[in-house]
């Protein structure tokens, strides 16, 4: 028996590798007995009748535009309980100038200075259940400034100097749950542990739960 449905959309700018990335949480689902549908464009966010039946949408979309019809439709599916996950520019960066998705996202990249660079991750709540036993760990990829939610629950965070910036947090849009990493800048890092875990706790977090459903 499913577990649930999901949808991941990849594309935006390719130096993302977004299918590459997008094959990895795919698998991580699959695994965990979800259904999972992998487009490349958007417009099937206009069937309302097969949207409503999806439990966890994942915009891994880096920049790229997105119609008012395909955005109001995600919006609106969040709203009534769909869930979000997603990873670094693929959801972090995806859709610029649209308020209403970065409103929903919790956050937007403003910039990665340095480029690749080796850094600390500091889990910040070990207690919550995506990151349970989890310990802080380095990772050599872009390190995300961004503009940020205060209403974020965040779960770990890195630092730029004095400033304390997230890297993974939760929070709510209306009925919706929502999940976000700002790593995985290439398959490479997506999936290389701990992040593969935490994205796999992250979007099972997210997604709609059978008795939420009805």
């Amino acid at each position: 028996m499913s577990r649930g449905r999901a949808w991941i959309f990849n594309g935006g700018w390719p130096g993302h590798r977004p299918h590459e990335v997008g094959a990895i949480l795919a698998e991580e689902l699959r695994g965990e007995g979800f259904v999972v549908e992998a487009f490349d464009r958007l417009d099937v966010l206009r069937d309302a009748q097969r949207l409503a039946l999806v439990d966890l949408l994942i915009p891994n979309w880096t920049m790229g535009e997105i119609g008012d019809a395909e955005l109001e439709a995600f919006v609106q599916a969040v709203r009534a309980g769909t869930g979000v996950a997603g990873l670094h520019g693929g959801m972090g960066d995806a859709f610029r100038c649209r308020p209403a998705f970065q409103w929903v996202v919790g956050g937007q990249f403003m910039a990665h200075p340095g480029g690749e660079i080796p850094y600390s991750v500091h889990i910040v709540d070990p207690s919550h259940p995506l990151t349970r036993a989890m310990e802080d760990f380095t990772v050599v990829t872009e390190q995300y400034y961004m503009l940020v939610d205060p209403a974020n629950h965040v779960l770990a965070t890195t630092r730029f100097d004095d400033v304390v910036m997230p890297v993974a947090w939760t929070k709510t849009h209306d009925r919706g749950r929502v999940f976000y990493c700002s790593l995985g800048h290439s398959p490479e890092i997506a999936g290389q542990e701990p992040i593969r875990t935490l994205m796999r706790r992250g979007m099972l977090y997210a997604a709609r739960r059978e008795e939420e459903k009805g």
